[in-house]
């Protein structure tokens, strides 16, 4: 009997590391070298300036990704049900302005009125005011935009948005976190910034090789983008007039990294007040996922655990603005993370919204002078 034991716990032994290494996964991951962890020192010192902020309830709505004040000065969020919210700007009369089937991540508004969302499964969309929704590029190129994902809107109409992997498409993974993740553990960087042209309607690639390309924004005078390059802790400066510029092949006077090395993972991008541009750091940096940048085999190891075993890092609030020369103007942090996943803040003159991946209402702060 104790030999059949000894047999039988070999055989399940044997299963379990046969299924550990050669499980089939849907990613083939790259060796890469991760910078050393700077953790919260310096301008990013550990505060608790985003505690206790003021919460408007979304009802059973959960996640303002995003945010932004449209030309009829109500509030827009997206949120992770598909809808996008419309509201007064101190929560109340809510509603729901439209659903367009898909997941909106991030969402700018033209001189026409007209709301153009970067939705991560139908593309890039135009929503008018009347609501009618209108797919403006669902491709570049000939080849799917897969993962569109941030947007905004230049003075003359020309819209910038990133496709935040050519890989991982969020309706084909389960969603836009699991994508997500999929991309940034594969680090095969194909994140790419697009440009829309509304004259033309053509569509064209300004820069690729981003590992998770996220957040952009323009600078004042609309000659760069700032992008956030999530998977690899950085924000770029990029200019505009680029073409089809591979980021990751060696130097360009094309384009810049801003900010190197940050303590966490860089969403969204948005212009604030007085010059400023606000980022969100949605978790803070993981040592395990920094210690395997270069064992893609252990990261493959690593999709073939139960979903709880991954190593995603724990909940941290962490928002702060960036002057466009890349010094850090404000920065606001709560290390308890009640306040999940922050992605950014949209300032107005009296107030801070701060946008979330999946809290379940819409946090804010006084804004002081």
């Amino acid at each position: 009997m104790l030999k059949k034991l000894f047999v039988a716990f070999g055989l399940v032994m044997l299963l379990a590391v046969a299924y550990l290494a050669l499980w089939p996964v849907p990613v083939q991951p790259v060796a890469w070298s991760a910078p050393a962890e700077p953790g919260y020192a310096g301008a990013f010192a550990v505060n608790d300036k985003l505690a206790s902020l003021n919460m408007i309830d979304l009802g059973r709505e959960e996640g303002p990704e995003h945010i932004a004040i449209g030309p009829d000065g109500k509030l827009y969020t997206t949120v992770a049900s598909g809808n996008i919210l419309r509201m007064n700007p101190d929560g109340r009369a809510q509603e729901v302005f439209v659903n367009t089937g898909g997941r909106v991540l991030g969402f700018d508004f033209d001189a026409a009125g007209n709301l153009v969302a970067a939705d991560a499964v139908k593309g890039l969309l135009s929503i008018s005011p009347g609501r009618q929704v209108t797919v403006l590029a669902d491709k570049v190129g000939g080849q799917p935009i897969r993962y569109a994902d941030a947007v905004v809107v230049a003075r003359d109409g020309t819209v910038y948005f990133s496709d935040a992997s050519a890989r991982f498409a969020p309706a084909d993974w389960g969603g836009t976190f699991e994508a997500s993740v999929l991309d940034i553990i594969e680090q095969s960087a194909t994140g790419r910034v697009l440009v829309y042209d509304p004259a033309t309607k053509a569509t064209r690639i300004l820069a690729r090789g981003l590992a998770f390309a996220n957040g952009v924004a323009l600078s004042a005078d609309e000659k760069s983008l700032f992008v956030a390059e999530t998977g690899k802790y950085r924000i770029w400066k990029i200019d505009v007039q680029a073409r089809d510029l591979d980021v990751g092949n060696g130097t360009n006077p094309q384009a810049s990294v801003l900010f190197d090395n940050l303590p966490g993972y860089p969403d969204n991008l948005m212009r604030g007040l007085d010059g400023k541009v606000w980022a969100g750091l949605v978790k803070p940096r993981n040592p395990a996922v920094d210690k395997m940048a270069g064992m893609p085999f252990l990261r493959s190891v690593t999709l073939r655990l139960p979903r709880a075993l991954w190593p995603v890092p724990q909940p941290y609030g962490h928002v702060f603005a960036f002057s466009e020369e890349g010094k850090v103007l404000a920065d606001l942090q709560d290390a308890t993370g009640a306040y999940p996943e922050t992605t950014a803040v949209t300032e107005t003159r009296d107030r801070l919204y701060v946008q979330s991946l999946h809290a379940r209402g819409l946090g804010w702060l006084k804004r002081m002078p």
